[in-house]
């Protein structure tokens, strides 16, 4: 039998309050691609700190071909060839991308005055750049100026450029484009061919069935299961991940609205910074109204048009039929139509400051009185949304930076619903939540359309459009492409609209 490539064995780590790893054991076999999947807090990015020498394990080994590893920091790592592509990108944006692919170990010529070989940089550049489908001009350019996932292919050529053995790469196409995102899998495979082991991390578990030799599951810091290539679907997946048979994983009841006008009508609208096609539709209380589109279809921009974040230039917006005028997020919060944002970390929560800061901060004028915030008011909101949506949390003082994905996702959604909207516009409700978070997150967006709210979902996740959605408008360079509902919503139709075709 040969040689694991890696092979991790009862590694347990520990930090104050919390066991984050206990007795957690896998093995990566040259040229595998290892899925490690499991729910946020599970474990999957300690364990893999630990294999790049971020952490230090308080118990277990480490072995690299066969040989004990014991890294002292990522450096120790990658001069073993052991690599790992952060979720969060790490590169330095003032710099150029050559510069970035050989920060701290620039080549040099001459003697004692050693030079720069910018030549030697230029041509090394476009070669990794070649790999994950950049052009070689990409080298000279700032990253700063850099879409998002372009950045992400970044990393990977620069992971590429250190005689890598064992890649590891986090969520890697969470800010991906499809097209950015087929290239990724052609290089994982040239990876496979060259010998390279990955290991994967991702919540995408459509991706992980694609790409993934192996799956490891992980849950509360604990080895749950492990699955070979053939049983490798997405109902065993599930099961593993959060220890129970999710039958119910969309448990929508398909709804037709409640009739007469809608809860919330554009008609053809036009506004700043979006295209020039006047835009038309419509939400009706107690409907899931799905979005689609592919990036760059205009879905964000819109969303941000109706709750005043983009000045409205042209048309105008209805709420119950009566003229609604947004100039600004506050004429839309006041009216009862609100926005969880696409970023939740950028635009949905103010993370050094606490839950129960974020709790309220929308819904100051629900809890003051001419002498102030009232405490007690302000402490049972606290607790009424942290109860019922079920944030882990220690308390509601916790920094929301401090929460899991899934968890920050709930307060941005608690501090809304305690304003008990009329309109919940959702952008990308699920992005970066692992899967039993996404159940609940389901289950409430089912209640809420059950209360007659009016749900307009945008969502580039095809089986939550097709698990969650009433009827699907979609969306294409801006305008309208169609609309889909009852047995027409299929995902062959909706990528037919999608890319400019008729249903």
């Amino acid at each position: 039998m040969p040689t694991a490539r890696l092979q991790a064995t009862g590694i347990d780590k520990r930090f104050p309050g919390v066991v984050a790893l206990s007795g957690v054991s896998l093995t990566l076999a040259p040229g595998e691609v290892l899925a490690v999947i499991g729910e946020n807090g599970a474990g999957k990015s300690t364990l893999m700190k630990i294999v790049a020498g971020i952490y230090q394990p308080d118990a277990g080994e480490v072995k690299l071909d066969g040989q004990p590893a014991r890294f002292t920091g990522p450096a120790d790592a990658a001069a073993a060839g052991v690599s790992l592509i952060h979720q969060e990108l790490n590169l330095a944006e003032n710099l150029t991308v050559a510069d970035n692919f050989f920060l701290g170990r620039e080549p040099t010529t001459g003697g004692v005055l050693r030079i720069l070989n910018r030549w030697t940089t230029a041509a090394r550049a476009a070669e990794l750049l070649a790999k994950v489908g950049l052009s070689a001009e990409r080298a000279r350019a700032r990253v700063e100026v850099l879409p998002p996932g372009e950045k992400q292919l970044v990393e990977v050529a620069r992971a590429l450029g250190l005689d890598v053995r064992v890649l590891i790469m986090d969520e890697p196409t969470s800010s991906l484009t499809q097209a950015e995102t087929e290239r990724l899998y052609q290089v994982i495979a040239d990876l496979k061919t060259a010998g390279v082991s990955v290991l994967y991390i991702s919540h995408r578990l459509a991706e992980v069935k694609r790409c993934a030799d192996r799956v490891v599951v992980l849950r509360d810091g604990r080895n749950a299961g492990e699955l070979g290539r053939d049983e490798i679907t997405h109902d065993n997946m599930v099961r593993l991940m959060v220890g129970r048979d999710l039958k119910q994983f969309y448990p929508k009841v398909h709804r037709t609205g409640t009739g007469g006008a809608p809860a919330i009508a554009a008609r053809n609208l036009l506004f700043r910074g979006g295209p020039q096609t006047p835009v038309s539709f419509e939400v009706r209380a107690g409907e899931i109204l799905g979005m689609a589109g592919l990036v760059g279809a205009g879905r964000t921009e819109l969303s941000e048009a109706v709750f005043g974040v983009r000045p409205v230039t042209a048309g105008e917006l209805l709420l119950e039929g009566r003229p609604l005028r947004v100039r600004s997020p506050a004429d839309a919060i006041a009216a009862g139509v609100l926005l969880v944002p696409e970023d939740r970390r950028l635009h949905g929560l103010i993370l050094p400051e606490s839950v129960g800061f974020n709790l309220s901060l929308p819904n100051l004028d629900r809890l003051g009185s001419r002498f102030g915030i009232r405490p007690r008011a302000e402490a049972e909101l606290h607790r009424t949304w942290i109860d019922r949506l079920r944030v882990k949390t220690p308390s509601a003082a916790q920094p929301a930076g401090l929460l899991s994905g899934g968890n920050q996702q709930k307060v941005v959604f608690g501090k809304w619903l305690a304003r008990e909207p009329r309109v919940l516009i959702l952008d990308e409700p699920t992005r970066g939540v692992d899967v039993g978070a996404k159940a609940e997150i389901y289950a409430l967006i089912d209640e809420l359309a059950g209360r007659g709210v009016a749900v307009w979902m945008i969502t580039s996740d095809m089986e939550e459009l097709l698990g969650m959605s009433d009827r699907v408008v979609v969306m294409h360079e801006g305008r309208v492409a169609g609309e889909l509902a009852g047995a027409k919503l299929t995902e062959e139709a909706l990528m037919r609209l999608a890319t400019g075709g008729t249903a």
